[in-house]
């Protein structure tokens, strides 16, 4: 119930704006989206764009968020319903192309840079995430079939999935396995006298938009075993199966022997369907090379992992527009000094110091991952354009992308329900379903621990540590440089400081690698933090230095952007020193239990 300082709630949370003038900001002029390959994609180009995007997600599928959280999904014989609303508001949205931004042209895409198609994703997924997730993992099974495909696959696949009349998923998790995909048992049987074609048989769980009726089909991404497969990963096999069946003529056909058994009763995302599904014989064809499934299927599942990530700073930023907006018009106590609304009988809240933390703490993380996201999204196009660099590069942020700031998103949502006191916990604020919603970003993907483990246990060794090594390099040479003196104070003076916690963090687990390895993987998740703040230093360090450019900020915006940033490099970043202590403190203690034992 709500506090007695706070009061009863006042209405639900304001509607979402998309943060269109910091999406060009970042785009244009912090990482200068039109060099390179898209010396064509100027600003005006990314105004139009996003300006457009922004009125779509505004006026037709924000308004959704709340009924699809209400209403949920239902299975009825055998078909997922979605929430009123969702098909024909997806229909809208594919009509747009807005889901095949940086896809193929051939395939019905246009080109554009993923920079711009993540800063779409962002609007789309703030406005409503359980709608958008739809599109997202459509988006990573585009990839992993263009990626690996034959010929035919691609042909009858991509120009379905690039604009959308077709969804994807990713069918990995088993009810014995989630992690160690090495467990999976999902069998595939080749069908006599064909080539490339299977039966398959199994249950898989946790399957995102696993059945819907948004669209005519849905293209099914499935991890098996072929019947001579050898155990653990090097086993698995990756399968295409489609809900219907194409016909010839590349239309939907007959049913396969597939669907949804069941749909989980989960915590948020109830606009989305998770859902249990049996493959009872369902007609399949293998995609990439026998045994070789978890390397194609990293394709789609690396790309989600940075989706996932955005998710998590998206949500923060909903609900840091809505904390916002609640402490500039709840009154409540007086301001210290004189008060700042003498006629009225309380100030707003926003006066007191401990809300304006609060709100600060959101701003800076919120704009900060952004600004990272899109840099990993920069990598992305990079890396497609051939740069081994920007891909051993890409490879190493993806968990921190995925891990750091979805551990932040939440934290920071958490922050916005605070600034609402009582009014937060009330489900018809809205705040409440904006928490539920972010908390899975956490979990799904792979969970953040595995993340840190990933990063530690194999992405800084990788090539001899060449890409860590890269990385501290440009970051450092980059504090090094010449800046204004409000930025060099503020900005690269404890990015430096940052990066020196960075360095001896990286020589502790190197120490600890060669002798206690359970010491280095201890430190996984502290590790993934440091780099995580880091990171988000160096873009704040490069966005304090962009806003001060002539013309690119008016003096107000520019304010406010260094105004978040200072407090995100003296109030944030120096948590490094923190985690470094942590890592320093090696192996963490035994638990009083036997590992082995089933009680």
């Amino acid at each position: 119930m709500p506090s007695a300082a706070h009061g009863a709630p006042q209405g639900a949370m304001p509607d979402y704006t998309a943060p269109v003038t910091d999406l060009l900001f970042v785009l244009c002029d912090v990482l200068r989206i039109d060099r390179g390959d898209f010396a064509s994609v100027d600003r005006d180009t990314c105004a139009a764009v996003l300006t457009e995007v922004a009125r779509l997600a505004e006026t037709r599928l924000a308004p959704l968020n709340r009924l699809g959280d209400l209403q949920g999904c239902r299975l009825e014989n055998g078909v997922v319903r979605s929430p009123d609303g969702f098909a024909e508001a997806f229909a809208a949205v594919c009509a747009g192309g807005w889901y095949g931004l940086d896809c193929a042209p051939e395939h019905g895409g246009q080109g554009l840079p993923h920079m711009l198609h993540s800063a779409v994703g962002e609007v789309l997924s703030g406005a409503n995430m359980a709608f958008h997730i739809h599109a997202g993992l459509t988006h990573g099974a585009y990839s992993a079939i263009a990626a690996h495909g034959s010929a035919a696959q691609r042909a009858l696949y991509l120009p379905r999935l690039a604009n959308c009349r077709w969804t994807g998923t990713m069918n990995l998790t088993e009810p014995q396995c989630g992690t160690d995909l090495g467990l999976i048992r999902t069998r595939a049987e080749p069908v006599p006298g064909t080539e490339g074609r299977y039966k398959l048989y199994g249950t898989k769980i946790y399957i995102s938009a696993g059945d819907h009726d948004l669209t005519e089909n849905i293209v099914h991404l499935v991890l098996a075993r072929l019947p001579d497969a050898p155990e653990g990963v090097k086993g698995l096999s990756l399968f295409i199966a489609p809900k219907f069946l194409p016909d010839t003529d590349g239309s939907p056909g007959a049913r396969n022997g597939l669907g949804a058994a069941r749909l989980e009763a989960k915590m948020g995302l109830h606009g989305n369907a998770t859902c249990e599904m049996l493959y009872d014989g369902a007609e399949a064809e293998l995609l990439g090379a026998p045994h070789q499934g978890l390397a194609a299927m990293f394709t789609m599942m690396n790309e989600e992992r940075i989706s996932v990530g955005l998710q998590g700073y998206a949500q923060a930023d909903r609900a840091f527009q809505g904390a916002l907006a609640y402490a500039r018009t709840r009154p409540q106590g007086r301001a210290l000094g004189a008060p700042a609304r003498p006629e009225a009988p309380a100030d707003p809240i926003l006066v007191h110091p401990d809300v304006r933390r609060m709100l600060l703490d959101q701003q800076g993380f919120t704009e900060g991952a952004r600004a990272l996201t899109l840099w990993g999204a920069q990598l992305v196009d990079l890396a497609r354009g051939g740069d081994t660099a920007a891909a051993a590069r890409l490879s190493l942020i993806t968990p921190v992308i995925k891990g750091f700031l979805t551990d932040k998103g939440v934290e920071s949502c958490l922050k916005a329900q605070q600034v609402l006191g009582g009014a937060g916990y009330i489900e018809e604020m809205g705040l409440s379903q904006i928490l539920r919603d972010a908390r899975v970003t956490t979990i799904y993907e792979g969970t953040n621990g595995v993340q840190a483990l990933d990063l530690v246990a194999r992405k800084l060794g990788g090539d001899g540590g060449a890409a860590i090594m890269a990385l501290l390099g440009e970051m450092t040479g980059y504090a090094a440089e010449s800046a204004p003196e409000e930025v060099e104070a503020k900005f690269h003076a404890p990015l430096r400081a940052a990066l020196g916690d960075l360095q001896n963090a990286l020589l502790r687990l190197q120490a600890f690698g060669a002798n206690d390895p359970a010491a280095a993987l201890s430190g996984a998740s502290d590790f993934l933090h440091l780099l995580g703040h880091v990171c988000l230093g160096y873009m704040w360090a490069r966005m304090a230095r962009a806003a001060g450019a002539p013309g690119v900020l008016d003096e107000p915006a520019r304010r406010a952007k260094l105004a978040a940033g200072r407090h995100y490099m003296s109030r944030h970043l120096p948590a490094t020193a923190l985690h470094l202590a942590r890592i320093e403190a090696g192996a963490v203690a035994s638990l009083p239990l036997d590992a082995g034992a089933a009680e």
